[in-house]
């Protein structure tokens, strides 16, 4: 009953439903109306036939022949009846046969059938939801997101104002509201007073009407947008937003880093006070080839492997795993200990050649500035002419073209970078420029996840996935002090000594072993030890910080705590 009272609701409640059922009632009345005249005619004409029947039979033979029921106990005499019957029965045909259906499923029943959908939306967050995330904008970010929110069980919500939309992901567990994006009222219904952060991911335009609307509704929220024009950070700042992250920026910039050539090996990716966590490609130096326990790297700089990527695929640190030229290892230590790697594994020394990224977008300008910054040179490859300035650095035509991109100096260049938002068209150019240089350092960018494994087979030697560093970036920006997520399904966490570890070394503890996770420092009185040694004694008042995967975190919590 309450679900058919939601329904009813819903059904008169809307505009276009009125008119509609107004139309409805019309059709009716001017059926009604024409019923009544034809069985008026039907009596007169019986009459002078000699036949009389009552007011009721008429009502009831022009019912019958209307809707060519037929059952012709009742019967005309003469060629006047006859030809009346004929125009009852052609207009039977028109209004109860074609009409009547038509109006009915258009004006009614249609109507019942989309509010019996738009009852099964939910349309508001109950009263005492507090300390969630609200997702403006469905795309790849936001489902990237939702995805860590969900392993972590962080409370959120997905604003949909798409009717389709808003049904679709039901299918998929993601709690979502329906709603207008620029209405305060959808801000008040997810109860916007209470959430931890507001993160809007849409175009500037829309981040704009959702940041006003919300700021409506609460001055006080933690409000973080997305932007693509460098020139509407101010514009959404003023509209309120607390930060404005150019993730088209943010991803140039961290491809530029991953290169090889031109400095140190080590790039940061993730802070936790004073430990560091940074990427280091194992090419190009004599790690190729030894396992992780021939490396020496605890003994020689005092940096601890935490993990390693092999072609996008991580896993945990083993001692008897074989670092190849494919390795991307996962390094966790201070300042220092990184610079003491960076010194005994230097990066290559500056190319000769440009380094080609191809793609001249929001990405592939960044790339290029953040080589500049690394006092590296560079060709940008783009064949949209209104985006290829005056300047020596862009080569305009297609990166499909080898005329082009020997022009560029693909056949010169150590490392190519492949900017451009095509994810299919990234995996082709990564075929194309593996079979033109297999020896070349391939770097690519993934629009989609899921894509990531496919450019790595495609013989990419670093993807990098925007949605994934979107997500990272806003996920460690919730102010969650004892939790930095590194990468999608990696995260560093903070935890006190469990009761059944204090006084216990670390290597008597053997965590790595019976967990998967991996102690990279100690802390005590806000005092921080990196990477401490097997011997160092859990101290029952201290904390220990971990890395480790979603499930070898949610290991050591049950083991432990």
């Amino acid at each position: 009953m309450k679900n058919f009272t939601s329904m009813l609701l819903a059904l008169v409640g809307q505009g276009a439903t009125k008119r509609n059922i107004r139309v409805l009632i019309r059709f009716l009345l001017v059926l009604i109306g024409l019923i009544t005249v034809y069985s008026i005619i039907f009596h007169f004409i019986m009459e002078w036939e000699g036949q009389r029947y009552s007011w009721i039979t008429g009502f009831y033979w022009t019912l019958t022949v209307m809707s060519t029921l037929g059952f012709g106990d009742i019967t005309f005499q003469t060629d006047l009846g006859r030809i009346f019957s004929i125009v009852v029965l052609l207009s039977g045909m028109l209004f109860m046969l074609t009409l009547l259906p038509f109006t009915f499923i258009q004006f009614f029943y249609a109507p019942w059938m989309e509010a019996q959908t738009a009852a099964r939306v939910q349309r508001a967050l109950p009263e005492d939801t507090k300390d969630h995330v609200i997702l403006t904008h469905d795309d790849e970010v936001a489902r990237t997101l939702i995805r860590m929110l969900q392993k972590y069980q962080y409370p959120y919500v997905l604003l949909v104002n798409d009717m389709g939309k808003a049904l679709a992901p039901q299918d998929e567990d993601i709690n979502m509201v329906f709603g207008d994006l620029d209405d305060p009222a959808t801000y008040r219904s997810v109860r916007l007073e209470n959430a931890s952060l507001l993160a809007a991911t849409g175009s500037d335009i829309a981040n704009t009407a959702v940041i006003s609307a919300a700021r409506g509704v609460d001055e006080d929220v933690e409000i973080l947008a997305t932007v693509k024009d460098k020139d509407s950070i101010d514009i959404l700042t003023l509209a309120g937003a607390n930060r404005v992250l150019r993730l088209g920026e943010m991803m140039g910039e961290a491809l530029s880093r991953r290169l090889m050539a031109g400095g140190a090996v080590s790039q940061v990716v993730g802070a936790f006070d004073e430990l560091l966590i940074a990427e280091a490609p194992a090419a190009e130096t004599d790690l190729v080839g030894k396992t992780v326990r021939e490396s020496g790297l605890r003994e020689k700089a005092n940096v601890n492997i935490v993990g390693l990527w092999e072609r996008g695929v991580f896993a945990p640190a083993d001692p008897d795993t074989t670092i190849t030229r494919n390795t991307v290892l996962l390094l966790a230590g201070s300042r220092d200990q990184l610079d003491e790697f960076d010194h005994l594994f230097p990066g290559s020394d500056d190319p000769q050649s440009p380094i080609v990224i191809l793609g001249g977008g929001r990405v592939g300008r960044a790339t290029g500035r953040g080589l500049a910054r690394r006092g590296l040179d560079y060709r940008i490859v783009e064949k949209v002419p209104e985006m290829v300035p005056d300047d020596p650095h862009y080569v305009l035509g297609s990166a499909a073209d080898i005329d082009v991109l020997n022009k560029a100096g693909i056949m010169e260049c150590p490392a190519v970078v492949i900017t451009t938002h095509d994810d299919d068209l990234n995996v082709y150019l990564t075929i194309y420029c593996r079979k033109l240089r297999p020896d070349i350092q391939i770097i690519t960018r993934a629009t989609r996840e899921k894509i990531v494994g496919t450019l790595h087979h495609a013989g990419a030697d670093y993807v990098m996935s925007y949605a994934s560093m979107g997500a990272n970036t806003i996920f460690n920006l919730l102010k969650r002090s004892d939790v930095l997520m590194v990468t999608e399904g990696l995260s560093l966490f903070r935890i006190e000594v469990p009761e059944d570890l204090a006084g216990k070394s670390v290597g008597d503890c053997a965590i790595r072993e019976s967990t998967g996770c991996t102690i990279v420092a100690v802390q005590k009185n806000g005092l921080m030890e990196i990477n401490p040694g097997p011997g160092i004694t859990l101290d029952p008042t201290g904390e220990i910080v971990l890395i480790g995967g979603v499930e070898a975190e949610k290991e050591f919590l049950e083991t432990f705590t």
